[in-house]
């Protein structure tokens, strides 16, 4: 009791401070927002007081309705003369609050919360005693809520979705016919999984009640496994969060603001091209049907909203009865949308749909349940012998059972069958709409309730005919050999290793002419089966995990280092005996003439074998303490060719190019390499010293000199090189064959 008259002072010192400045009384209402001042009150000229024989029982409603102002949902303009109608068809119904009819006092609130609280005090401090307050706009009714609760007054909302109200320990005494703006999220969830998009984004204007949507729809998305890729907040100007919305690549968006600003993030959605067929914009359902038309200050023309608005969806609660049953009122809800719009000619001189027009239905269907409650609430009090006009700020029973009918409160209106949970919130269905070619085509309905999506048409989709995706689709290629220069070098190679094994035939067959006798058969031998071995390694290299299995790759890289390396040997080892025997034996024939010493065939099988061991040691040490694995390096990225017969895509993609190879610690390249050098090294020392040297025990001693100059020389370029032109596949295949056919020529 205490707190109330302390809060009854503060509210008298409020609307002495405020004074003709904040406190709008009926008279001061702007004419241009309201062409015909509708005002239910004792001094009313408009006032609907029936002529009986007994005088009638007012019960006063204090209306708060947003018709001008620079920001937030001005939507009183629409919704006031819905309220003129439906309190004329209430006060017309003898069977409905008898002896008793409605009276509101309306006041601009202008969407302001700080001038709604002045509003507020001025009802509540000047008589007549109000039951009930009645307000559209969530800012406006999330300050009056909090507050009324302390008179016991009842706040009814017709145009507030802030899901903050449906908070019943901060807003006990709140209801309304609008439903809470969380409706949309499990209607967005549930499209998400129809078109199978896993990744979202969120954009929304800086008021609680989109906030605390936005907080609700992370939420939603979260349980369904949906990823929220960004949420971006904006107070007045939003290039900023829509050219975060470009960077992080958001494709499916969903835009939480009033009308207005609406009008400037779609401008700039266009300026950053988050538009066309590879995006989708789930907006509100409740702006105006031209709500994307430029206006002053708008540096878009109508063409260009026009192409960043098309295609996009909007989710809102169901707003006008579908069937065509009779309501409450007595008409069905077409026919009383034929008298809404009489009535609007009527205000307005024009065809103009104001702001508030969609939730028109709603503001009628609110003053239904009010006099629907008061009158259940009447009864219930008559029969303790209470009057229902007895209400005062300090009743607390009049207001709780005033409550309790609105719960129980169930009825059929003109935006369809009208009910209240606990929290005070309204069930309704969820209608699902997409802009096409500037208009709105209805797409069905979702039952949150039930969990049921009825279509009634398809969606259309820009260019694709099908959904877009979520995000950009990386389409990852493995490079690899062109199959055509694989088939050809290879060929290559097969020729090569015929040729070797021909060579093999020739020389067993002549095995016993002198002159193949001279040129140590046995080295041949040796060399021409490195020759076939090294050719053999052409298949490794250009095998990959698109031709063989991607678990045998690093066998693969196993059998490359073995093979070749071994080859390499035999090849190599072969032609450096030959030379570092005709060393010997030039040096041995300087020193004595007379000397006749021959090359020994064990001689050779030692040195190639001790080559081959050390192979050995290095490649088995090597696999044992660090094998080779398959590993794969991202590369350049490009744009998918549309016309691309391999890539069938119907979206923004990019290729991502990813090279295969072998990894294995450096260590050991090192180690191999180094030894494999220092060979090439002293062979082309023997091979330069024995460049004149003419020796009728090794008759090719000089041909064998050059084929050391061209392995040297090819080695030494090949090495550098294919690191060089690594990352271009079927170059550096070719390099390295072409070295290795070339070597073993």
């Amino acid at each position: 009791m205490f707190s109330i008259v302390i809060t009854h002072i503060l509210g008298l010192i409020i609307v002495e401070m405020v004074g003709p400045t904040l406190c709008f009384i009926p008279s001061r209402i702007p004419t241009q927002a309201l062409p015909k001042p509708f005002v239910f009150n004792q001094s009313s000229s408009t006032s609907l007081e029936t002529t009986t024989e007994m005088p009638l029982t007012k019960l006063h409603i204090g209306g708060l309705f947003p018709m001008t102002g620079t920001g937030g949902w001005l939507g009183g303009q629409g919704c006031q003369p819905a309220v003129e109608m439906a309190l004329e068809d209430v006060n017309s119904r003898p069977d409905l609050l008898p002896g008793y009819y409605l009276s509101l006092t309306p006041n601009d609130s202008k969407c302001d919360s700080g001038l709604a609280s002045a509003l507020l005090y001025e009802l509540v401090y000047e008589p007549p005693t109000k039951i009930m307050i009645l307000g559209g706009c969530s800012i406006v009714c999330s300050t009056i809520a909090e507050t009324a609760k302390m008179y016991n007054l009842v706040v009814f909302g017709y145009g507030s979705s802030s899901p903050a109200l449906s908070n019943r320990s901060r807003f006990p005494t709140f209801f309304r016919t609008h439903p809470s703006a969380t409706i949309h999220n499990p209607t967005r969830v549930k499209l998400f999984k129809e078109f199978k998009w896993q990744r979202i984004a969120i954009i929304l204007e800086a008021e609680e009640v989109f906030v605390t949507t936005a907080k609700d729809l992370e939420y939603q998305c979260k349980k369904a496994g949906i990823e929220v890729l960004t949420r971006v907040t904006f107070l007045s100007d939003p290039s900023d969060a829509v050219k975060s919305l470009a960077r992080q690549d958001a494709r499916i968006i969903v835009g939480i603001f009033y009308g207005g600003e609406a009008r400037k993030v779609m401008c700039e959605a266009y300026k950053q091209n988050l538009y066309g067929k590879q995006y989708v914009w789930f907006l509100l359902g409740w702006y105006e049907d031209n709500w994307y038309l430029p206006v002053k200050g708008l540096n878009c023309t109508k063409e260009e909203m026009l192409k960043v608005v098309q295609g996009h969806f909007t989710t809102e609660a169901i707003i006008l009865n579908r069937d065509n049953k009779q309501t409450v009122a007595g008409i069905t809800a077409q026919q009383w949308l034929d008298k809404y719009h009489q009535r609007l000619n009527q205000n307005l001189g024009t065809s103009v749909r104001p702001e508030g027009y969609q939730e028109a239905p709603l503001a009628y269907d609110a003053i239904w349940a009010v006099a629907l409650a008061l009158n259940a609430t009447m009864h219930k009090l008559k029969k303790r012998g209470i009057a229902i006009e007895s209400f005062n700020y300090e009743n607390k029973l009049i207001s709780q059972e005033i409550q309790n009918s609105l719960r129980d409160t169930f009825f059929l209106g003109v935006s369809g069958e009208v009910k209240f949970t606990d929290e005070g919130d309204r069930i309704a269905l969820t209608q699902i709409e997409q802009m096409v070619n500037g208009n709105y085509n209805l797409l069905g309905y979702y039952d949150t309730q039930d969990d049921n999506l009825s279509w009634a048409s398809a969606p259309q989709w820009l260019e694709t005919g099908s959904p877009p995706k979520d995000r950009t689709v990386i389409v990852e290629q493995l490079k690899t050999v062109s199959l055509s220069f694989f088939v050809t070098l290879n060929a290559i190679a097969a020729i090569g290793i015929i040729w070797s094994i021909g060579l093999i035939c020739f020389n067993f067959k002549f095995r016993k002419f002198r002159y193949i006798q001279m040129s140590q058969p046995l080295s041949n031998y040796i060399m021409l089966v490195g020759c076939i071995g090294c050719l053999s390694s052409v298949i490794l290299f250009g095998l990959d995990s698109q031709k063989i299995n991607a678990r045998d790759f690093t066998k693969l890289c196993h059998s490359r280092a073995v093979l070749l390396s071994i080859s390499f040997s035999l090849f190599f080892g072969a032609m450096f005996t030959k030379v570092w025997f005709a060393y010997r034996l030039s040096t041995q024939l300087e020193q004595s003439s007379k000397s006749k010493q021959k090359v020994e065939n064990a001689q050779v099988v030692l040195m190639i074998s001790l080559f081959c061991l050390i192979d050995v040691a290095i490649l088995t040490s090597w696999f044992i303490k660090s094998p080779m694995i398959r590993i794969t390096e991202k590369l350049e990225q490009e744009d998918v060719d549309p016309n691309d017969e391999n890539i069938k895509v119907n979206f923004e993609s990019l290729i991502v190019r990813r090279l295969e190879r072998c990894d294995a610690n450096l260590v050991w390249y090192c180690i191999l390499f180094g030894y494999k050098g220092l060979l090439l090294l002293f062979g082309l020392f023997l091979a330069y010293e024995t460049r004149s040297v003419k020796l009728k025990r090794l008759n090719d001693s000089r041909l064998v000199g050059m084929s050391i100059y061209n392995v040297v020389i090819l080695c030494m370029i090949t090495g550098p090189v294919s690191l060089v032109i690594v990352n271009h596949v079927d170059a550096h295949f070719a390099f390295i064959t072409f070295t290795i056919i070339f070597c073993s020529g």
